[in-house]
């Protein structure tokens, strides 16, 4: 009879599922630069990609301080996020406003591994494990400054430029023939108590 899993079992499991989520956003972050419209949202997803190609080689480095085998485990969260994203990418959106779209989906993906790396790092610390906490924790170190960067751009003006334009010059004629007609003034109603 197989012995039961422990959280070491678990938390390998995790490294592993964590690792194949950031071979997945190597080749998804490249295609959110290319969408961007603002220099500053495509140079923020052009460092990233540097950074997760860092946090590859950090995973490889806690496999083997653990002497464990490198590979991963087919991240199915990740792989949902990046497919919201591309739906995004498929739109018609245009500039600050594809550009606001992009900065959700990139911090979807950010916050999906802040949950991640957050547990790996708690049990990494409960297992003493701490040598490999310290390298997961730069990772998490990093995703945070990430997601900032993108809040960031976003609250710096992205959103508030996709959101001048959300409502075109239609909408607003629109919203002007929905108001309710005034009311008709009462100097008829007036006029006839003076002829009494």
């Amino acid at each position: 009879m197989a012995e039961t899993p422990t959280l070491h079992d678990a938390f390998i499991d995790e490294l592993r599922d964590a690792y194949d989520a950031e071979k997945q956003l190597t080749k998804a972050l490249p295609k959110l630069a290319k969408a961007a419209t603002a220099p500053k949202l495509r140079q923020a997803f052009e460092s990233h990609l540097a950074e997760t190609q860092n946090q590859i080689a950090r995973l490889e480095e806690a496999f083997g301080l653990l002497d464990e085998k490198v590979r991963g485990k087919h991240c199915d969260g990740i792989e949902g996020i990046i497919e919201e994203g591309k739906s995004v990418m498929e739109e018609d959106f245009e500039g600050e406003t594809m550009d606001a779209c992009l900065i959700a989906a990139g911090q979807r993906a950010e916050h999906y591994e802040m949950a991640a790396y957050g547990t790996l790092v708690a049990w990494a610390r409960a297992m003493g494990h701490d040598d490999v906490a310290g390298l997961l924790q730069q990772t998490l170190d990093e995703e945070k400054a990430a997601d900032e960067k993108l809040s960031a751009l976003a609250e710096g003006g992205i959103n508030a430029e996709a959101a001048s334009g959300a409502h075109g010059e239609d909408d607003a004629e629109a919203d002007d023939a929905a108001k309710p007609m005034p009311a008709p003034k009462k100097a008829a109603a007036a006029g006839r108590g003076a002829r009494k």
